[in-house]
């Protein structure tokens, strides 16, 4: 059986904590930033958990059982 190839670009965008659970950054904070203010910029640098709905979908893209 051949070997199963991880999605290259959820390979970029999610990474693992140390306890097993996935981060992903927010969107909407690569570009147009003039319009938005201080605080939705600074709300949006965070680093977010996804949520639990999304969990199992993604664990399949990065190839993790």
């Amino acid at each position: 059986m051949p070997k199963v190839k991880t999605n290259s670009g959820a390979k970029k965008r999610f990474a693992l904590t140390g306890t097993g659970k996935i981060k992903r950054r927010h969107a909407y904070h690569s570009h147009i930033l003039t319009k938005k203010t201080k605080k939705q910029k600074r709300n949006l640098d965070h680093v977010a958990i996804i949520d639990s709905t999304n969990r199992r979908q993604v664990r399949e893209l990065l190839c993790l059982r």
